[in-house]
């Protein structure tokens, strides 16, 4: 595994845990006082879901972990991938999703839980989306997971058949019980197919029961075994812990006394541990003690996710070492997860730059292109002028572009995105063409800009990733630069995303220039100065 980017890839339930603890559950037509007191919040947001839970731990445990699906560039979707960065987990999302996932989760005084979910963009995943956009990070990972709790299963398919096709371990959390997977997920057909594709099988002892008959584990665990011809099963077995039957055999590991706080992700964390076990390559008692130490440590605070690696490190590493167990995992530096060493990292940069540019020149409008091209001749010739915006690292491509069109015959401006709206949009004048550029083309201060310059009668040229975006809706023309990639140790630093954006605004330039019969003459009066300037003039 160690040849490849990733130790672990999954794609699943990204959600944002709004935790409510309460002294009990109560039924229909009751009411009951929330714990919880000024200043305190009734209510905790916290970084959660089925596959990020297991992801986090496993990262937390030296896994180079990757989350790849579908979420959307809203508050919610911004909070979560914040908790990935702080762990490391590479970000390689589509953000185009209606909306980011969220639960209620109901936390009594004894810690068990009760949990509302709305899937959001993770039940939107398609099997179209997948191979569209993410196989590249399916073939990066060793072991690639999934689950059956919020994704279509269309859709955990198709993943789990690129990955094994690619000779990665395949793993499937079965999260929910089969009649909320059938039909709200798709066909019983469509899950055996799933089952059938997993290498590791994990899932709670009630959820393996509606599978195949039997009462206990030593029953349970080979049928499922044999039934769906996978290699590892792990079950969940509560306050009694786990099992795990692997190598032809069933181990079984007692939880830790602990005092349980929340039972939320206990599960998740159990295969967090578990794959970072198996991708250790510990011994199998190793592997299950490790997991059943993550579900305790777990189970000591609220939520699923170890936003707190510290505390969480070193609660695993007492557990696991009482509990007997050898050769504990080191802990990962933070933001490391999912970097590999720093040559591979760059090695990927540099493959997904080729990548993304390479298919940025096959979907590149032309027409559009063309269009954009019309519209700012049609403007100078009626006294109008262009400008270039943008917030952020889309600011440094806008003055890029400026002086690039400048240049080469299209006299252009800088227009600062933050200070359009303190006065600066006074530059702008009816008639003027306004370039702005925003990879998801909802940032703020951008959109405050547009708003203003749009009041003034300026033709707006929108640059974005998404065609759909706020920015798109209020340009008059788009010119779209989606990238799958961005190349980075995470994910979620512009990268590739900044290439097109300057690609496409070289590509316009060039438009029109040659639009203009731009000759060496005209580029030599441009630059009467530097290597440019005497190359023109000879």
């Amino acid at each position: 595994m160690s040849a490849r980017r990733f130790d672990l890839a999954g794609t699943g339930s990204m959600v944002v845990d709004l935790i409510c603890s309460t002294p009990r559950f109560i039924g229909e037509d009751e009411k009951i006082l929330l714990e919880g007191r000024a200043p305190e919040p009734v209510v905790r947001r916290l970084v959660g879901g089925v596959t990020l839970n297991h992801l986090g731990w496993a990262s937390l445990l030296g896994v180079r972990c990757a989350i790849f699906g579908k979420q959307a560039d809203d508050p919610e979707g911004r909070f979560l991938r914040a908790g990935m960065e702080r762990l490391g987990i590479a970000c390689e999302l589509d953000l185009s999703g209606s909306a980011s996932s969220f639960a209620h989760v109901y936390v009594a005084s004894d810690g068990g839980r009760a949990i509302y979910m709305a899937r959001g963009a993770t039940g939107e995943l398609t099997p179209e989306e997948i191979e569209d956009r993410h196989v590249g990070v399916i073939r990066s990972a060793g072991l690639v997971s999934s689950e059956v709790s919020q994704v279509p299963l269309a859709t955990v398919l198709r993943v789990l058949e690129l990955a094994r096709a690619d000779n990665a371990r395949t793993v499937v959390d079965l999260d929910v019980p089969l009649s909320d997977a059938v039909p709200k997920l798709g066909s019983e057909r469509e899950l055996a197919l799933v089952l059938e594709q997993a290498d590791v099988i994990k899932c709670s002892l009630s959820a393996a029961a509606s599978l195949v008959p039997g009462t206990g584990p030593e029953e349970i665990a080979p049928q499922l075994a044999e039934r769906y011809r996978c290699d590892i099963v792990a079950l969940t077995l509560g306050a009694d812990g786990a099992a795990l039957w692997a190598g032809g055999e069933l181990l079984r590991e007692p939880a830790p006394s602990v005092e349980v706080v929340d039972t939320t992700g206990a599960g998740d964390a159990l295969l967090g541990g578990l794959l970072a076990g198996l991708h250790h390559q510990l011994a199998w008692s190793d592997t299950l003690k490790l997991g059943v130490a993550c579900a305790a440590a777990c189970c000591e605070r609220l939520g699923g996710f170890p936003d707190d690696p510290d505390i969480c490190y070193e609660r695993i590493r007492l557990l696991y070492r009482g509990a007997g167990g050898t050769a504990l995992p080191e802990r990962a530096p933070l933001g490391a997860g999912g970097a590999g060493d720093a040559g591979q990292a760059t090695a990927h940069f540099l493959e997904a730059a080729a990548r993304e540019v390479s298919r940025l020149a096959g979907r590149a409008d032309m027409k559009a292109l063309q269009a954009a091209a019309e519209l700012i001749r049609r403007a100078e010739a009626e006294g109008g002028r262009v400008h270039v915006t943008g917030v952020g690292k889309p600011e440094h491509v806008a003055r890029y572009a400026a002086a690039l069109l400048a240049s080469t015959g299209t006299p252009a401006s800088f227009l600062h995105g933050t200070e359009a709206s303190h006065g600066s949009v006074g530059q702008l004048r009816a008639g003027d063409v306004l370039i702005a550029i925003s990879n998801s083309g909802e940032t703020a201060e951008l959109l405050d800009c547009v708003r203003a310059a749009r009041a003034l009668d300026v033709r707006l040229i929108g640059v974005t990733s998404r065609a759909d975006s706020p920015l798109a809706r209020e340009s008059d023309l788009v010119l779209i630069g989606a990238v799958d990639d961005e190349g980075g140790p995470l994910g979620l630093t512009p990268r590739t995303s900044v290439l097109a954006q300057t690609i496409l605004l070289q590509a316009l330039s060039v438009e029109l220039q040659s639009g203009r019969g731009f000759s060496r003459a005209d580029y030599a009066r441009r630059h009467p100065a530097g290597a440019l300037g005497k190359t023109s003039r000879s």
